[in-house]
């Protein structure tokens, strides 16, 4: 039997129509939209007073197909237990069409007429034709892949109250979905692209990026490759997207002859050369993947992916000081988050919790606030808030770090970047540095513009961090103790570029064979500001992550409990996975895990089970995410289908069935798991035959 999730209830405030306020909205919408706004009116059933009440939540997946689909669900809504004391007497349901610009609209009068129209951003109601129809229900499904939640709950406490479908539960459904994806397919660009891309293209959007997500998902290679397929000989520059799929199944003898094949006939096109270099540097032969990221970042100069391509294999290859100059000529660009909905404050909320996913162990409800406060030096803590270009740069840095450690790191630095002190004495005895072409007062040459630094000081400089000295009254060391600063050093400032609007066309890095230390002045470069501030960033994680590890070896040597809240816990967790310290990060989740559920502390246990292949614990940590999951009104999640498909294309479905069912959480618990297991066998995934 298939469990529904509960629904939400978000009550309007009388003085503020959510519906007008959506309508108001609409033009300052750049992606794909917000989630679907239902919206509904009730009156109490046996009273005589006709007052009004206005309710609404969101949801994804839901098939929008057609007018009668959206009716439909609405129907559905005037069943749900929280109605029984009202009666549902009109719903309207909105869905965006991300393709015309339009936000598609059915009003349902309960009992009476459906009426299905579309309102333009300036708020005019217009007719929806058949054409809107079919571009709104290929947003519908981009929307419901994009804006899932991965397991560890931070899309869900996003937005409150949405409902989460999985819009694709049959064959059926997957072909009416590639079917559509193939008409509109060469629109794609109009609906944007992820925040790393500069320019969307046709291989480069919303709408390739849910075409790739949803095959990975899936594992329907097969779908996938006919699809591109078909769209290849339409325009080769769908190669790469073909050769991507083939990698996928593992036919990568098929993907590299095509790919090779591709870049004879389009030597310049970036997207056929990366996945090539990504291969190749994948396979550890950056060697041969560094001429081709080279050949990629002038094919694309303005575009980040080729230029962290290129950083990524100076990092294989153990060229640092490339790697810190290339980093530094990243094109950056300001995050755009997803379209979300910019609704007022409900004048009530109520989250009704389905009977079927009451469960005790999944209950993260926690204790009280004033047990799970988390002290400012750890909520300080800008990386993890880092997003999209930023974000993937960080994540470069700490990668070198981890490797070369943070003492070399700085060495380096200072031997390819202009540091402060030696600028200034340059300055003062009229150097190098006094003339303005000179490559010591100018940025590396094809340094592109980043459009902001990830802050909103975009015109400050980082000041230095200072530790601050604190401990608790009882004399117990803290995460804000400073006795340990001298474990790491502060970087100095590093003189650094004020970008313009305009900046020369960006270069490669110039190939240095010999690797030659940059000891004279005018063979350094100014270091690109957003970069400064990331090294800042990165001393402040080190040194919490420093002090955290030697309070918990001095705790454990004395034999005491070391103790933290479990969003701390959290914290820590996330701070050592950024450093590349699993183990670590691990154990930081299952302290929090030990004082309550956690769905972001649980996604990073799991992903240790992944690592070590235990598929029994994986499959211990995803009934519980699944649980949390329905119990927030989601019913879908990707990231974790594609999780249990791997492990019954590992196990078999019949020993994952027998393991689920061996767990000791109640039978309804259990039964959402099997739901996503049935996906798998209706989409003959590996391991699920017989």
């Amino acid at each position: 039997m298939v469990v529904a999730s509960a629904v939400p209830e978000l009550f309007e405030d009388d003085a503020h129509s959510v519906v007008d306020i959506r309508t108001d909205g609409l033009q300052s919408l750049r992606e794909l939209g917000p989630p679907d706004l239902v919206h509904l009116v009730k009156q109490p059933a046996k009273s005589s007073s006709s007052k009004q009440i206005g309710v609404y939540h969101h949801t994804t997946g839901i098939d929008a197909s057609s007018s009668a689909s959206l009716a439909a669900y609405i129907n559905t809504l005037t069943y749900a237990p929280s109605n029984t004391p009202h009666k549902v007497t009109s719903g309207l349901y909105c869905c965006y069409n991300a393709f015309s610009r339009v936000d598609m609209r059915v009003q349902v009068q309960i009992p009476g007429t459906v009426e299905s129209y579309c309102v333009d951003e300036r708020g005019n109601k217009l007719e929806a034709t058949e054409e809107h129809w079919i571009e709104t229900y290929l947003c519908s499904v981009l929307r419901a892949y994009s804006y899932a939640d991965t397991g560890s709950g931070d899309s869900i406490k996003r937005i409150i109250g949405v409902r989460r479908f999985n819009p694709i539960t049959t064959t059926d459904q997957e072909h009416r979905f590639l079917d559509v994806a193939e008409k509109l397919f060469f629109s794609g660009w109009q609906l944007g692209s992820d925040p790393e891309i500069q320019v969307p293209n046709i291989v480069s959007n919303h709408l390739t990026s849910g075409l790739l997500h949803y095959i990975r998902t899936t594992g329907r290679y097969a779908s996938g490759i006919n699809l591109f397929e078909k769209l290849r000989s339409r325009d080769p520059e769908v190669t790469s997207l073909l050769a991507r799929v083939y990698l996928d199944a593992d036919e990568e003898v098929k993907a590299v002859q095509l790919l090779r094949e591709a870049i004879e006939e389009l030597p310049m096109d970036y997207s056929l050369l990366d996945c090539q270099a990504e291969f190749c540097n994948r396979k550890g032969r950056s060697d041969l993947a560094l001429e081709i990221a080279k050949r990629g970042v002038v094919a694309a100069p303005s575009e980040f992916c080729t230029w962290a391509r290129l950083a990524e294999i100076y990092v294989a290859l153990e060229q640092w000081d490339l790697a810190l100059l290339t980093l530094n000529s990243c094109p950056m660009f300001t995050y755009q988050d997803k379209d979300a909905p910019r609704l007022p404050e409900p004048a009530r909320i109520s989250l009704p919790l389905s009977p079927e996913t009451m469960c005790d162990e999944i209950d993260d409800a926690g204790p009280t606030p004033e047990g799970d406060m988390v002290h400012p030096t750890l909520r300080r803590l800008a990386a993890g808030n880092y997003k999209g270009t930023f974000h993937k740069a960080y994540v470069l840095l700490t990668e070198i770090t981890k490797k070369i450690g943070w003492d070399q790191l700085l060495k380096i630095r200072s031997q390819v970047f202009v540091m402060e002190e030696e600028y200034r004495n340059e300055k003062q005895i009229g150097g190098p540095a006094a003339s303005s072409k000179n490559a010591s007062t100018s940025a590396l040459r094809g340094s592109d513009t980043p459009q902001s630094n990830g802050h909103d000081e975009a015109e400050e400089i980082i000041s230095p961090i200072t530790a601050e000295a604190s401990t608790k009254a009882d004399g117990e060391p803290t995460l804000a103790d400073s006795h340990l600063n001298s474990d790491l050093s502060k970087p100095s400032q590093s003189v650094t570029v004020h970008s313009g609007t305009e900046t020369p066309q960006p270069q490669p890095p110039p190939a240095d064979p010999a690797h030659q230390t940059y000891t004279q002045f005018q063979h350094k470069r100014l270091c690109e500001r957003w970069l400064d501030n990331l090294f800042m960033v990165l001393y402040e994680d080190l040194r919490i992550y420093t002090i955290w590890r030697t309070e918990a070896t001095q705790y454990k040597q004395q034999q005491l409990a070391y103790k933290k809240t479990a969003e701390e816990w959290e914290i820590l967790g996330d701070l050592a996975e950024r450093l590349h310290h699993p183990d670590e990060a691990v154990e930081a989740w299952q302290a929090c895990l030990s004082i309550r559920f956690s769905p972001k502390a649980m996604r990073g246990v799991l992903g240790l089970y992944e690592r070590n292949n235990d598929g029994r614990n994986m499959l211990g940590a995803l009934i519980r995410l699944i649980a949390w999951q329905y119990r927030w009104y989601s019913e879908f999640s990707p990231d974790l289908l594609h999780t249990i498909r791997r492990i019954i294309e590992d196990e078999g479905a019949v020993k994952v069935r027998s393991i689920v069912q061996a767990t000791s959480l109640p039978q309804q618990i259990l039964d959402f798991t099997h739901q996503y297991a049935g996906l798998c066998a209706v989409f003959r995934s590996s391991g699920t035959e017989g």
